[in-house]
């Protein structure tokens, strides 16, 4: 390649990708390595203290039994929220695909919620649980609804569930129903001719050539309820009790409210390792399915 190809080339990359990486180092990059070296030093804004202290930090985490206990509450919401989001959009991205009247603004409808910023949408939830469902149960009789979901530790913890699913379901039915239809048409016929019904169809063909749709919408769902504190915040602020409270929420109250930036450096570091740890486990897994199918 000659001196003015590649000038050439160079000029076509900074003008198209240029922005773009310059936001990616700005925004993600640097400050990653920044909070990367925080996580090694006492830092306080107050004082403007930022002397080197090794692995105390992250002594420190270990040592944090509040942190440990919310990144096991963490995990487990994320468990049942992947569980049922990714349900519940493929069966409404199944059924959208099946030449229902109306499919176009029922889509619309479905993918309206992930518009919706995580603290509104938070609050909406809270006026429901707290205000909306108590009196319809009392109205109509319904013991389920007696008292506020969010005064309950245990019924806390799957209405911050529910108000996760319902957020994210709309944006995987999308990646679901783009999987389903590129499913080949003869393929499908091809299956009808020969007798098998729905279930069949579903199980032996459907499913194994929408994995890497499946694979997508894991991973989008995993990253993301991992990372919750909008919803957090506004739903339960992490009660009753610090019941609720997830690991993303517990980091911004060590970091900001504690002013214990250091450690809750530290701890957003170890949140990421977990993450990435999980979400590169079920991508390898579920890639070899797709594989296999």
């Amino acid at each position: 390649m000659n001196n003015k190809s590649w000038m050439k080339n160079t000029g076509t990359f900074l003008l198209f990708g240029g922005p773009a990486t310059f936001a990616f180092t700005a925004v993600v990059l640097v400050p990653f390595v920044v909070g990367l070296y925080l996580t090694f030093t006492n830092w306080d804004v107050r004082s403007g203290d930022n002397s080197f202290i090794g692995l105390s930090n992250y002594a420190e985490v270990l040592r944090d039994k509040a942190f440990l206990t919310q990144l096991w509450f963490t995990i487990k919401y994320v468990f049942f929220t992947v569980l049922i989001s990714n349900a519940v959009a493929f069966l409404i991205a199944l059924a959208l695909t099946s030449g229902l009247k109306g499919e176009k603004w029922l889509r619309t409808g479905f993918f309206t919620p992930n518009l919706i910023g995580g603290i509104v949408l938070g609050y909406l939830w809270q006026t429901l649980f707290s205000q909306v469902l108590p009196y319809m149960g009392e109205k109509y009789g319904w013991s389920w609804f007696d008292t506020s979901w969010l005064t309950d530790t245990n019924t806390a913890f799957w209405a911050l569930i529910i108000a996760t699913s319902w957020q994210l379901a709309g944006y995987l039915m999308i990646i679901y129903i783009a999987g389903i239809s590129g499913v080949p048409g003869d393929v499908l016929e091809a299956a009808q001719i020969d007798g098998a019904n729905g279930a069949a169809i579903l199980r032996r063909i459907t499913l194994p050539l929408a994995v890497p749709a499946i694979v997508i919408c894991v991973f989008i769902s995993l990253s993301r309820s991992f990372l919750t504190y909008d919803i957090n915040l506004a739903l339960t602020k992490g009660g009753p009790f610090n019941s609720t409270e997830l690991a993303s929420y517990h980091i911004v109250q060590k970091a900001f409210l504690s002013n214990q930036y250091g450690i809750g450096q530290a701890e957003a570091v170890v949140l990421f390792a977990v993450v990435a740890l999980i979400a590169l486990t079920q991508s390898y897994l579920l890639k070899r399915l797709e594989v296999e199918s």
